[in-house]
């Protein structure tokens, strides 16, 4: 990280960023063409989850290149300045890189499918094991994450 004084290097701090964005973008590659799509999720225990059409590029790519990256941001504010080069930008953010793959076993996608409805719902929901059977549930298993912000006092440092 180029800027270390902005860095998040608190896992409960990076965690919290996660939990508290709305969306996560997944960047995935193929053939050295990059690809990024938001999307709704999960995080539970170091893994992301995501529900996904049962077609479509994302899961082609997938298929292809298990690596991907993963971004979340929140509190983001507009600085204004008083010249064009001092306008700025306040923000939280957490980048991951993992590898991805399709969730088969039933019992993990309910978990897959529960934690999604608890990020988006803050409740479980009860699910018809046929559904569950038909939906593909996507997983990140994140093998690293940093974090940064910019314009904030405390900025979440393990240093104090």
């Amino acid at each position: 990280m180029r800027r270390n004084d902005r860095e998040i290097t608190d896992i409960a701090f990076i965690e919290d960023v996660i939990r508290n964005s709305l969306v996560c973008r997944l960047g995935m590659s193929r053939n050295d063409q990059p690809y990024v799509v938001p999307l709704c999720f999960a995080y539970n225990d170091n893994t992301l989850y995501f529900h996904s059409a049962a077609e479509g590029l994302k899961l082609e790519i997938l298929q292809q290149n298990p690596n991907v990256c993963v971004e979340f941001d929140i509190d983001q504010e507009i600085i204004q300045g008083d010249k064009p080069c001092k306008w700025g930008m306040k923000y939280r953010s957490v980048i991951g890189f993992g590898k991805g793959s399709l969730v088969e076993n039933l019992e993990e996608k309910k978990k897959g499918i529960d934690a999604i409805m608890q990020q988006y719902a803050g409740r479980s929901f009860e699910f018809v094991e046929a559904a569950i059977k038909c939906t593909v549930i996507m997983k990140v298993e994140i093998e690293s994450m940093t974090g940064k912000e910019s314009s904030y006092q405390n900025n979440g440092t393990t240093d104090g």
